[in-house]
């Protein structure tokens, strides 16, 4: 039996919908799918407006335009994340600054966020790790004080929640993943949340390659002009009709990958030298993933080959960005963030999907166990 770490999961609609799709004639962005997508985004979620987007990369770099970020600014960013954080702002020509994180959660920690802070800084971006929201109250506090953007990345988070508001609705801008690893999947796809009212006219001037054409949509205008810098930032009908499916069972999905959660914390709570992840009493997750991590890094490589052994595959978390290669050329070695660095290098991904089924978990649980217990109780 081979359990993968990843699987697509589908509705039964999928099909239906492309197939409606393919046959409108019409599969460019901002159309049929694409905006009972948005309705239904905002309806359960109360978001402020929804921009669907290529990939979440693609909502990163769609806010990074709309928040102005430009040569010599500074953004701070958590350096456990993935490199799409970072890249969406460098390639404007802003400075990382990275972040120690919080091993409860491998979130930004938010104690060391305001030193971080000068006159270059510009713009904050937290993530929501393994589908557990950072902590946004605290950070929109600092980010008030000093005048700076938040542009939360929840790639990871869709359908989550912090202190009873939905991840994505308390920040600035909000970016999530519809990428075929994440619990709801386009394909490739993602979203930017425009919670400023402000910044929604010229968000859309930013998605239609930097002309003013929504405007002339709504028939406000006869002809349209480019009016500002822009990309084409936008989900083509075929991948939002399969999003609609998978959005329109959300509850179903959440409910099925907690069977997951639970099965794997009561599993890995019976061995203290491993510290698995934790859930603060604040945040409602959306069961996106599971991760522990090892006393040793011996442990946690011996771990995840003994279980590929028996055709299950486990994974690890991010490289942290302050030592990659791109990393050093900022200034960063290992020891700048040695928490990061510590928990990054002994953490481990559990194999998490929507389909897996009962015979296909026990088979999971049951090896995972027989591992643990050969790394621990057997020397």
């Amino acid at each position: 039996m081979k359990i993968p770490f990843n699987n697509i999961f589908l509705t039964g609609k999928e099909e239906e919908y492309i197939k409606n799709a393919l046959n409108s004639g019409r599969l460019s962005g901002n159309n049929t799918f694409g905006n009972k997508v948005i309705d239904l985004m905002k309806k359960k979620h109360s978001f402020n407006e929804v921009f669907l987007t290529p990939s979440g990369t693609a909502a990163l770099e769609m806010g990074a335009l709309l928040a102005n970020i430009s040569h010599g600014d500074e953004v701070i960013i958590p350096s456990y994340t993935f490199s799409s954080t970072v890249n969406a702002i460098v390639i404007f020509g802003a400075i990382p600054v990275f972040c120690e994180i919080d091993e409860k959660t491998m979130n930004i920690d938010v104690t060391k966020i305001e030193s971080l802070i000068t006159k270059k800084t510009k713009m904050i971006i937290p993530i929501d790790y393994a589908g557990i929201s950072c902590e946004i109250d605290k950070i929109m506090e600092i980010a008030n004080r000093y005048d700076i953007i938040v542009m939360q990345d929840s790639a990871q988070s869709y359908g989550a929640y912090y202190n009873k508001q939905a991840c994505g609705s308390q920040a600035h801008l909000a970016t999530f993943s519809f990428h075929e690893t994440k619990n709801f999947c386009a394909g490739e796809g993602g979203a930017l949340i425009v919670n400023k009212p402000e910044w929604i006219e010229r968000a859309h001037f930013i998605q239609e390659k930097g002309t003013d054409r929504s405007l002339v949509i709504k028939g406000l205008k006869s002809k349209y002009h480019w009016v500002d810098k822009g990309s084409s930032y936008l989900l083509s009908e075929l991948n939002s009709a399969m999003l609609l499916a998978q959005l329109e069972n959300e509850d179903l999905i959440k409910s099925k990958r907690e069977i997951l959660t639970r099965r794997y914390n009561d599993l890995f709570s019976k061995y203290a030298r491993v510290k698995r992840m934790s859930f603060p009493d604040n945040c409602s997750t959306n069961h996106h993933a599971f991760w522990v991590i090892f006393d040793t890094i011996y442990n946690q490589e011996l771990f995840i080959s003994m279980l590929k052994e028996y055709d299950i595959y486990a994974y690890i978390g991010y490289i942290p960005l302050h030592s990659s290669l791109k990393g050093k050329t900022y200034g960063y070695e290992k020891t700048s963030l040695p928490l990061t660095e510590d928990l990054a290098s002994k953490l481990v991904r559990l194999p998490f999907y929507t389909g897996i089924n009962e015979e296909e978990l026990e088979y999971c649980i049951s090896t995972m166990k027989k591992v643990l217990d050969n790394i621990y109780l057997e020397k």
